[in-house]
């Protein structure tokens, strides 16, 4: 069968490497997983994102668990519906659809993410929060570390923290440019989130999120020069050696305080 023409505004690079598919496959797997989680995220349903040509879906197929793939190239659907005929395949753009419209309960998200929206993805994976437990997948390498770095790092920003209140977050693998056709630009990293036992922040979420996104706007200002403007009324509560901080050297549970700081009535 004629295979599919990657296209470039879709940012599409097709994975090439049976070996590597199989153990991003692997990440959703209930042997992989802690073992306290195993029993819970093992025989969930399991979404993937841009299957393309269907080099993860297949492996993804072999769990024998509910799999649904969601592909905005109608060429690609074509194509997975002839070599799949088996696959439940949504076509569409992941980014403007309700997922509870698949999905009710819990699922598992993976996929080989396209590079020019994976950000968005991962703002997305927030808002569902409650359903997707378990998030893996292959994105650009600079996204993932920076999703997964830790304060202090140049890496560290407003992704890091945002997910990381959320989730564990670990960065597994690398992926070189040569195992994609056609092969991009810039090497790629694999990485896996779980949530952890996190109910509630204790704090407005959407304050929240405003504080992280207004603090890391101005990143290489301090805490004190970035956030007056919007919380001027505020700021004098906030500890002094916390306001001549930069964004980057405070962890997540400081900017939940900050922001318990910043809702006081």
């Amino acid at each position: 069968m004629q295979s599919v023409k990657a296209k470039k505004n879709l940012g599409q690079h097709f994975l090439n490497d049976e070996e590597i598919a199989r153990r991003i496959a692997g990440t959703v797997s209930a042997s992989q997983l802690p073992e306290s989680l195993q029993g819970v995220f093992g025989s969930l349903p399991i979404m993937e994102i841009g299957p393309g040509m269907g080099v993860l879906t297949k492996y993804l197929m072999e769990t024998g668990r509910e799999l649904t793939a969601v592909e905005l190239d109608t060429e690609s659907v074509v194509y997975l519906s002839k070599v799949y005929p088996q696959l439940k395949v949504v076509e569409g753009d992941f980014l403007k659809m309700d997922l509870k419209d698949i999905y009710a309960g819990e699922f598992c998200l993976i996929g080989n993410y396209p590079y020019n929206i994976s950000s968005q993805i991962f703002f997305k994976v927030l808002d569902y929060r409650k359903q997707i437990p378990v998030v893996s997948g292959m994105l650009q390498k600079e996204v993932a570390e920076r999703i997964c770095a830790g304060p202090g790092s140049k890496t560290y920003g407003i992704l890091s923290v945002l997910l990381q209140a959320w989730y564990d977050c670990e960065y597994l693998f690398n992926v070189e440019p040569h195992v994609f056709t056609p092969p991009p630009k810039v090497r790629s990293g694999v990485l896996r989130l779980v949530r952890n036992g996190r109910e509630s922040l204790g704090v407005d979420v959407g304050l929240f999120k405003n504080v992280v996104k207004t603090a890391f706007g101005q990143r290489r200002k301090t805490l004190r020069n970035s956030l007056t403007p919007l919380f001027k009324e505020r700021i004098s509560e906030i500890p002094p050696d916390i306001l001549a901080l930069r964004p980057e050297r405070l962890g997540v549970e400081q900017f939940i305080d900050l922001t318990k700081i910043l809702e006081k009535e």
